[in-house]
């Protein structure tokens, strides 16, 4: 019961802090409205920060479906936990997600643009081209996935301070790879508040994108595994 509530707790934490600093950048009338996309990559930063802290010790702060994978493909999380870690997960983000529009209601009705709307919820390609956008997803996530499990190695670890160069990986990441796809390199960030977008009554939100959605969730799921195999390469 504790790794669910700590990967749910978790990943609440994780969109709050994230797709909150998505919508103080993009939504009207914001203290930081168009105060730029370094801002949502620190944002994202310390959103993973502060998630991994604090689920830590509950769970091992997975956080992301595709960490949960690579763990499960090198034995060192059982594949009977996979869906349970999954579930939370997913259902976490949306509760984070509800949070945000919440504190966010009044912005959110003032913004007449749908694709900014969207930007808070989910991610979107800056040009659609979906095969090109899954394997940017699938390198983002290939390197995000290699990195952690360097950092998490016992020869490199540092303890309950993982949490930081994590963090820093997901502001490179961002940075360096984040303007094709905007980086969801998690399928449970995108799909939860996806499913949240659908649901709420938003004025001018238009589509969910559904047509897209499975990009986000396939492309991290395969850089996962190719990371997982070239950090056991690296390994042997």
């Amino acid at each position: 019961m504790l790794p669910f509530v700590s990967e749910f707790i978790g990943t609440a934490i994780l969109i709050i802090f994230g797709n909150g600093v998505v919508a103080n950048v993009v939504l009207n009338k914001t203290k930081g409205q168009q105060s730029g996309w370094i801002v949502i990559t620190f944002g994202w930063a310390m959103a993973v920060f502060i998630a991994v802290y604090i689920a830590a010790k509950g769970s091992g702060a997975h956080l992301n479906p595709a960490v949960s994978l690579s763990l499960a493909l090198m034995g060192k999380m059982e594949w009977t936990q996979l869906p349970i870690y999954v579930i939370a997960q997913i259902s976490g983000a949306m509760m984070g997600q509800v949070f945000v529009w919440l504190a966010y209601r009044d912005h959110f009705n003032v913004t007449e643009n749908k694709d900014l709307i969207l930007a808070t919820f989910s991610t979107s390609p800056a040009i659609p081209n979906k095969f090109n956008n899954f394997i940017s997803e699938l390198i983002g996530t290939f390197i995000f996935i290699l990195g952690v499990l360097f950092i998490l190695a016992p020869s490199t670890s540092l303890g309950s301070l993982d949490a930081l160069p994590v963090a820093l990986l997901v502001f490179g990441i961002g940075l360096s790879l984040g303007g094709t796809t905007g980086y969801a390199i998690n399928p449970a960030r995108d799909l939860g508040p996806r499913i949240i977008h659908a649901i709420i009554s938003i004025p001018h939100k238009g589509s969910s994108e559904w047509h897209y959605s499975w990009v986000p969730i396939l492309g991290p799921l395969a850089g996962s595994a190719l990371g997982t195999l070239v950090f056991q390469l690296l390994n042997l």
